[in-house]
Order: structure tokens, then sequence, then C-alpha cells
């Protein structure tokens, strides 16, 4: 097979912080599917690996499930329901969508999906059922053709569960189950022999259990023996009338706040005979995921194994599933992540947690790379900073990519990152103060160990007093570090249940741990973060966008602007924290900046539509802190672009900077010649306007030229495609066919919603792997509104 020119290595999502987003596939291999913003993702939790995305939906996801086939062989379809109020039926074949069938017909947000495989008449092929709910209050049935409609039951906010049966062609309501005491948040079917059992599970912290099944006929001896409530419908066939009971079969009580979810645990084969074991798994707010299984001797339902979360500010569980054989369970938590538990092969009472995707859970506003290439930092809205390196086991060729650690969670929304040096950062928030964060020696270790190189080499140049790690006090935002005095031994809990008063608050969360695999959720969300070294103070609005020249001496930053003295750039010294300079020119808003690859120029561009370009002049002596003058700019006459400038990026031979705008154009413009030494200058475009047909929000210029010495630049749209320009001078006037498109992203490894920063690996080849390929291969990673951070990998060949 031949390789992609183009191909999205990497991908790390969260699931949207919804109920019922998550299916796992039965059959051997199971994949899990789950909504991110307005796509389904389908990953492979054997390989760890994304294995496609499914994007049709135009607003977000709500509710995914696999159509599960009566055989146990992998399924092959999935429905998905969304805030576009449209249901999509997607058939996929070895691992690519094949068709996708969108569903017309609710006029409001679809909340709920399920489907089967059903035959119409005897020995007909089987086709799919599905059924959606929305918040229209109305259920919908699609079917491709007519055919005999099992048993529906919906739970509803009037705490009751209502069955439905077709008849003629019409669904009646034949019977209204009551008990909960509050919201029905999720119902299931399972057949047992030839019995239906149906789970409920309520705000009311209870599950029930109702049993379906058919009443004889025979007249009733009239005794005297207790009997549970029946009750009881008819359907009339053509020929005979058959009467259905139901009862309450138990109620399971165990979770101490909402249950949000409850799944049987799927039929599979075995050795060639169908198992079905009769074990249900429910998921609450309390922060736990309960198995319940009835007992052998006795038939009475017990609670068999209970996991959770522990630590962090989280709120619970949304939903949970089983694999296919009921091995591994997933539960999808109230902050957006994944859990995974394994079931001990030895003691099967036991469970561990296990490695599994993760990801922001709200837009992602910023990304960098790593000096070295060899991480990526990204922010977001969801308030974190998240830090993502490649785990190389020695026995395997295959690296996958993970998030290891959770630098900074906060209590703003995140804007922006600027990196100082390889284990320094810089990040602003909506918030007017910049904080620069380090890393502590506890988290270079972990990253050594699990990126397979020696500690002592990567900490060399660090300062040997390095704190341990960082936990945030009760009450305060900012990490503080935590040194290896300060971590006391834990006391056991009986210990503390004798000494403590009760009022006592244990201000070191953090605990220190030696890890040679990506951590898991409950350890990012405590034991991962940076300690905070400094608070820069200066702007008055919130922080917009931060920059660091490429030598890490200076620091520029800018905020939210409605005038020009608020829209000032900001220059910062890195070793003194001080204050250089402030340079003042837009009236609006600056979105972006970027020094010069020799750091001679700083350029800027606005939500005014110009750009500025600041020369850093001679200074005396090296002691002095540098100082920027205005070196040329454009006006309103001369700006070529009509819309708001969203992106720029210089060239990797410092000549030429590139600018993306909302009015669909991105230009080339020079020469910058910093041994110019006169006042006045006028840059202007150097080359012809691209027109990229859309909304322009990233550019970045790849640090290597083409085999044919052509300059790359990645353009990322407001739809979600990167398009891969090259571009060289011809030196016509004017210029025409200067620019070659190369590579546009196909559907599946777009993004679904605006792009918000691209950016190249500075050195070739793999991310995160040998340069065996040698320079073939380039990488760069994006991220966009739809929550998600990809690494490309585009073969320079091609360009």
């Amino acid at each position: 097979m031949v390789a992609p020119v183009l191909e999205a290595s990497h991908v790390f999502c969260c699931p949207n912080r919804v109920r019922g987003v998550l299916s796992w596939s039965p059959g051997p291999a199971g994949l899990l599917a789950f909504g991110t913003s307005c796509s389904v993702v389908i990953y492979d939790p054997q390989k760890r690996v994304v294995v496609t995305n499914l994007n049709g939906h135009s607003a977000r996801v709500n509710c995914v499930q696999w159509i599960c086939k009566q055989d146990g062989s992998p399924s092959t379809e999935l429905v998905s329901g969304g805030s576009d109020n449209q249901v999509i039926h997607w058939e996929i074949e070895n691992n690519q969508l094949l068709k996708a069938l969108s569903l017309q017909g609710h006029a409001g947000p679809v909340y709920a999906v399920h489907a089967i495989y059903q035959r119409g008449s005897a020995g007909a092929a089987l086709h799919s059922l599905v059924v959606s709910a929305s918040s229209d209050s109305t259920v919908r049935l699609w079917s491709k053709k007519d055919s005999e409609v099992p048993v529906l039951a919906c739970g509803d906010d009037d705490c009751r569960i209502n069955l439905f049966v077709q008849q003629n062609n019409q669904f009646q309501k034949v019977l209204f189950l009551c008990g909960h005491e509050d919201w029905i948040r999720g119902v299931e079917w399972a057949a047992f022999g030839q019995d239906l059992f149906l789970a409920s599970c309520s705000q009311d912290c209870l599950i029930r259990i109702w049993r379906l099944y058919i009443k004889s006929t025979s007249s009733e001896t009239q005794d005297d023996n207790i009997r549970l409530k029946e009750n009881t419908f008819t359907i009339e066939n053509e020929s005979d009338k058959i009467t259905f009971a139901v009862t309450l079969e138990t109620v399971l009580a165990g979770h101490e706040n909402w249950v949000n979810a409850v799944h049987w645990q799927p039929s599979f084969y075995k050795d060639g005979v169908l198992q079905q074991p009769v074990r249900l798994l429910s998921a609450s707010m309390d922060k736990t995921m309960i198995l319940w299984a009835p007992d052998e001797d006795s038939g009475v339902w017990l609670e068999q194994v209970r996991v959770g979360e522990v630590g962090g500010n989280t709120l619970g569980f949304y939903d949970c599933q089983f694999n296919e054989d009921g091995s591994m369970i997933i539960a999808h938590a109230f902050h957006g992540a994944l859990h995974l538990w394994k079931q001990s092969t030895v003691n099967p009472r036991e469970w561990t947690p296990e490695i599994v995707i993760s990801g922001h859970y709200d837009s992602v506003q910023d990304l960098l790379w790593d000096p070295e290439g060899e991480f990526i930092i990204t922010a977001g809205t969801d308030q974190t900073t998240r830090l993502f390196a490649p785990w190389k086991r020695k026995d395997q060729s295959q690296v996958t990519w993970h998030e290891i650690a959770r630098p900074q969670i906060h209590g703003y929304d995140l804007k922006c990152l600027a990196m100082i040096n390889r284990f320094q950062f810089v990040s602003g928030a909506d918030e007017k103060v910049l904080r620069v964060f380090s890393a502590p020696r506890n988290f270079v270790e972990n990253f050594c160990a699990i990126s397979g190189q020696s500690v002592s080499h990567v900490l060399c140049d660090q300062d040997s007093n390095l704190p341990e790690g960082a936990t945030v006090p009760a009450l305060g935002l900012s990490n503080k570090a935590v040194y290896q005095g300060d971590i006391a031994a834990q006391p056991s809990d009986e210990d503390e249940l004798l000494t403590s008063t009760g009022s006592e608050y244990h201000q070191v969360a953090f605990q220190p741990a030696l890890l040679t695999e990506p951590p898991i959720e409950d350890h990012l969300l405590q034991n991962t973060l940076w300690p905070e070294v400094q608070k820069l103070y200066g702007h008055g609005y919130e922080i917009f966008c931060v920059t660091c020249n490429n030598s890490k001496t200076l620091l520029a930053s800018a905020c939210k602007a409605a005038k020009k003295e608020h829209a000032a750039i900001i220059l910062w010294n890195t070793t003194s924290w001080k204050q250089v300079q402030s340079l003042v020119f837009h009236s609006l808003t600056i979105t972006q900046m970027a020094f010069s690859p020799n750091d001679k120029f700083l350029l800027a561009v606005s939500r005014d539509r110009t750009w500025s370009l600041w020369k850093r002049q001679d200074t005396v002596s090296p002691d002095f802190d540098p100082i920027f003058s205005l070196f040329a700019f454009t006006n309103k006459v001369t700006s070529v672009h009509s819309r708001i400038i969203w992106s720029c990026d210089w060239s990797p031979d410092g000549k030429y900077f590139f600018t993306g705008s909302r009015d669909k154009k991105v230009v080339a413009w020079g020469v910058c010649d910093s041994s110019d030494d006169c006042t006045e200058h006028s840059v202007g475009p150097c080359s012809s306007v691209l027109d990229v047909g859309g909304a322009v929000t990233a550019v970045s210029v790849c640090p290597v030229l083409s085999p044919s010495q052509r300059y790359v630049v990645a353009v990322g749209l407001e739809c979600g495609k990167i398009c891969l320009y090259s571009w060289k001078k011809t030196d016509q006037v004017p210029e025409i066919n200067d620019w070659t498109c190369c590579i546009e992203t196909n559907q599946s490894q777009s993004h679904t919603l605006a792009i918000k920063k691209l950016c190249w690996k500075n050195c070739k080849g793999k991310a995160g792997e040998s340069d065996e390929e040698g320079t073939e291969w380039m990488h760069f990673a994006s991220c966009g509104e739809d929550h998600t951070v990809k690494i490309y990998r585009v073969n320079r060949c091609a360009l």
C-alpha cells in the first residue's frame, strides 16, 4: 500500500460532557466510539490509537450507539444524534467511512439514540431500526422497511417508564412503570432465556430491574401465596392473543448520588458457544461505578466490584460501557476524561486502571512544540494546560503519544502560551496577569522514563535545587512548589481517625510517583502540576497573545484592547522578569506576534486589519536591554487585508513574512533587511494575493524548504480544513503563478471547527520516533475549537 502524503498520526481528544455519548462495539477487538465536539471519533483501546474521525454533524454530538450484530461479530454500523437536530447512520468498512445517511425530522437537539438489527418477514435480510429522542418532546423511529417492532421503553422526566408496542403500524402505549421518584436517566433491555429484563436508573440514586415475560394462559388457581404485583398487557396478532406481564425484579441501592447510566454486559461467543452473563454496570455522580450480579446461591443481586475516581475537583460519571467480553469497563467522567479498568486474570474481583486517550474538553486555544521537538504543550478554554509526549517501549516499534502532565489547572480560561526553554513556559488567560511555570524534578524524571531518555543528560543544565512537584492551596489559583522536605508520610486512615480533630486541612495533595508509562487521569489531576515561579503584571485587560524570541531573552505580550493605549505590546526580560519596553501603535487587540529568526524584528498583526514591524536597535553594551523602534507598518490604504488579520509567521531565512486574514487572503511581505538603517520603510506585498476560499485563522511556515527550494506554508481555515501551499518569488511584475497548492486535509483528517493554531516541528524526523527515514517526513501540530489536537506528518517529497 502506498503511504499517504499527509496523515494525521496522533490525535488527542475526549468525549463531550453529555450522557450517552460513548459506545463500545461488541465483538472481538471492539472499537470505542464517542462524540468530540461535532465529530464522532473511533478509537482502538488495544492499540491506543484513533482509527478515524466521522465528520458530518454541524453542532455538538450528544449520543452515539453501535448497532450490535446477533452473531457476535464486530459492528460495522453506528448511529449518532446531535444538537444540529439530525440523526446520522454511519456504515464503516476496514475502519474507514463507507456511507453516511442523514435522518432529518427532529425540530430540536437529539439527546438519545438506540438501534437494533431486525428481520422483516421470515428469512428476510437483516436491516437496522433506529429510534431517537429529542428535546422537541418526540421519539421518532426510522426503518428501511416495515417490520415487527419489539417493545420500546422510554424514561421520562415524570419519573415513569413508558412501554410502547407496535400494533397496526402504530405505536401504542401499553403500560407505564412507576416506582422511581425522580427523572429517569437511563433504560436498557437484555434478554435472558425467554424473559426480557429492563434496567432503569434515576436521579433518586436507585436502579430498578423489571422482568417482562409471557403470562401463562392456564386459569389461575386461587392460592394464598404472597405475589408481586403484575402489570399485564395483551398483544393481538392476526390469529392469537398473547398476554405479557411485567414485575419488579429488584431494586439496587448502592449509589449516593444521581445514577446516570446502566448497561447490561453484552452476550459474546466463547469457544463457539454463546455466553450471556447476567451482569449490570452503573455509573453515578458519586464518582463511582458499580458492577452488579445476582448471587449464585440465593439469586439476590449484590455489588460485585466498585471502582471510581480519586482526587481532583471532579463531579462524577456521565456514562459507562463494557467491552465485548466484560473484561474491561470504561467510564466517562464529568470533565470529559475517560477512565478504563481491566479485570485481573489472577483475581477476577480485582480491577486495575489502564491507559486511555485523553485531551481537552473545550476549545484548544494555543499549542507549541518544545525547542527539541520532543513534546507539545497545549492550552484551552477548559482552563488547563496539557503536555503530550511519545511513549517509547523497548519491546515495541509502535510509538503512541499520550498526555503525561497537566502543568496548570486554572480558574480562568487559558488563551496563549510561550516557551522560554524546554522546561519553562509562560501562559496567559482571561486575566490581566501572565504566569511563568517551571518543570519540577518529578516531571523531568517521568518524562525521561516514558520517552526513553537519560535523566542525567536532560537535567545537566537545570538548577540543582529543583522542587519535587507543585500543589494548589485550598482557595488559591497559584501552583506552589513542593520540595523534598515538604512531603511528609501520609498518616494511615486509622491514625488519622484517632488523632485528627476533624477541622484540619491536609495541604499537600502532591505525592511523587516514578512512572514508566503514561499517568492515568487521577494522577494527572493532582500530581503533575508545575510550580509557578513568577507573575507578570502590566496589562489592563485579559491577555490575548504572548511570544518569546528565539534566543529566549525577551518575551512579548499583548492583551484585549479597544483603545490605542491598551493595545500596547509589553516586552519583558526573561531573566529579571522586568518590563523592558512598551510598544504602542495598534488601535485594537493584537491577535498574534512573531520574532524573526534572527531576533532583529518583531512582527505584530491586529484586529484593526493592519500589521506593524518593529526593529531592534543595537545597544552600546550587551548588558543593556534591547530597544525596539517602529520599522514599517500598513494603514487602511496599504493593508491589502479588509478584515481582521488572525495570524502571521516568518520564512525560515527571515526575508519574508506571511499574514492570514478572515478575508480569505494570505499574503507574503518583504523583503525585510535588518542592515537597512534609514528610519522610514515601506515593506510591501511581494506575492500575489492567495485566496484560499475560506476565512484564514492560522498560518505557519515550515522551517525547511521543499525539495524544489520553495517556502511551505500551512494555512488553517475557519471551517477546520488545513491546506499546504508552497510559494517562491518569481520576480515578475505583478507576481503571477507564485503560489502552488500542494495538499489539503480530507474530511476525516480535518478539524470540524475553526483552527486556532498551527505549529511546525522545528527538527526533521518522525514525531517521537527514530530518524531512520531521514529527512523525508515533516511534522506539524494543529489545535482547534473542536476540542481536538492533532499531529500530522507530511511527506516532504510531495511538496
